[in-house]
């Protein structure tokens, strides 16, 4: 069988520097929740990112349900969300007995549509509490005009970031729009820490609240004493000093992203029927997934299997929440543009590890079902 290409896997700095923090955690004897590398991992990507504070998680889930907290989300509330998405992205809002309405995304950016969410905050109105917007797979929403609709209409935006850690929009950092933004460090990501997450925000107050309910919300005394309730979703000093080491070549990373994608798009753009993700002038990606929409008699399940029998990894778009059996019973606000690119687009191994011999492989694969 041929070697196996992954979709995106992690991928350890040449360098070393992960375990240079790691063996400082073991020769300090500090295998613990919390320690330097999480005061120095917090501090590290809040300056790359361009926001004053963060908190480190044990995921990016658990950074979207401490945000939605910190913003005051419950019962009763609505919170509006990006309907193509990863359900971590939606799951916080249950978490919080709250009410989720799914926005639909526009061609021109694959996230949020201002329209729809301008449609619905005129169905919706003052009982929306808070707005959540991804940038997905690496591809910044239009955040000016979701900024501007939302601060019309004072709720809070949380920027789901997870996919997006390196991409700018008009030269600002994403997740750094809204009062909070979320980034994540699953094995999959850009750079990972096996498994993680960071809330961001200019905040100062909010984040020392998340610090101690993620904490347990232990109390100042001097015994056991819990006040509010609490979770155990502090990152430990041995996954920090992973990520500690893994930010340093983050810019890397994005290049070698960015070189995918273009090689795919050099390779198999003149193919009848293949649309590439769009890449706006506003926009500068970190290409976390090369995704493209097809739209003419091959399918994204003939490419799919024809990878997967090479022992290739690919997969969907993001199948939308409205259409999740979980999730059916609550509103969407829309059209039918998130429905058609999960029906139609297929994300293609971005493997940063892949020589470009790889890259050939795969596209050899792919222009085979032209022939």
């Amino acid at each position: 069988m041929n070697r196996k290409i992954y979709l995106s896997s992690p991928h350890m700095s040449d360098e070393g520097y992960e375990k240079e923090y790691i063996k400082e955690a073991f020769d300090t004897n500090w295998i613990a929740p919390l320690g330097a590398n999480v005061d120095g991992f917090e501090q590290e990507l809040a300056a790359k990112v361009g926001s004053k504070h963060a908190v480190a998680l044990v995921s990016g889930t658990a950074a979207i349900h401490m945000a939605l907290k910190a913003a005051g989300v419950g019962k009763g509330d609505i919170v509006f969300c990006q309907d193509l998405t990863f359900s971590a992205t939606v799951n916080p809002i249950i978490y919080q007995n709250a009410t989720p309405v799914f926005i639909d995304s526009d061609y021109r950016t694959w996230n949020m549509d201002p329209e729809a969410l301008k449609e619905a905050f005129e169905k919706y109105g003052e009982q929306v509490k808070a707005v959540i917007v991804v940038h997905l797979y690496g591809l910044s929403a239009d955040m000016d005009k979701i900024m501007e609709i939302c601060n019309k209409h004072n709720v809070t935006v949380i920027e789901d970031a997870a996919e997006s850690l390196g991409t700018y929009y008009k030269g600002k950092h994403t997740g750094t729009f809204g009062e909070y933004g979320v980034f994540s460090f699953n094995g999959n990501k850009i750079i990972t820490t096996s498994g993680g997450g960071m809330l961001v925000s200019d905040d100062e107050e909010r984040i020392k609240k998340v610090r101690f309910w993620s904490t347990q919300s232990r109390d100042k005394a001097r015994h056991y004493q819990h006040s509010e309730i609490g979770y155990n979703y502090r990152m430990s000093n041995i996954v920090a000093g992973i990520g500690r080491g893994q930010l340093k070549v983050l810019d890397k990373r994005v290049d070698k992203k960015k070189h995918i994608f273009e090689f795919y798009k050099r390779e198999l753009g003149q193919l009848n029927g293949i649309d590439f993700m769009p890449i706006n002038d506003w926009n500068e990606p970190n290409y976390w997934l090369s995704c493209i929409m097809l739209n003419g008699r091959v399918k994204p399940l003939d490419i799919m299997v024809s990878l997967e029998e090479e022992n290739i990894e690919s997969r969907p778009i993001w199948k939308p929440m409205h259409m999740q059996p979980f999730f059916a019973e609550y509103d969407y606000i829309g059209g039918d543009v998130s429905e058609n690119l999960f029906k139609n687009g297929v994300c293609l191994p971005s493997d940063t590890k892949m020589a470009d011999e790889d890259l050939y492989r795969v596209c050899n694969v792919i222009k085979g079902l032209w022939k």
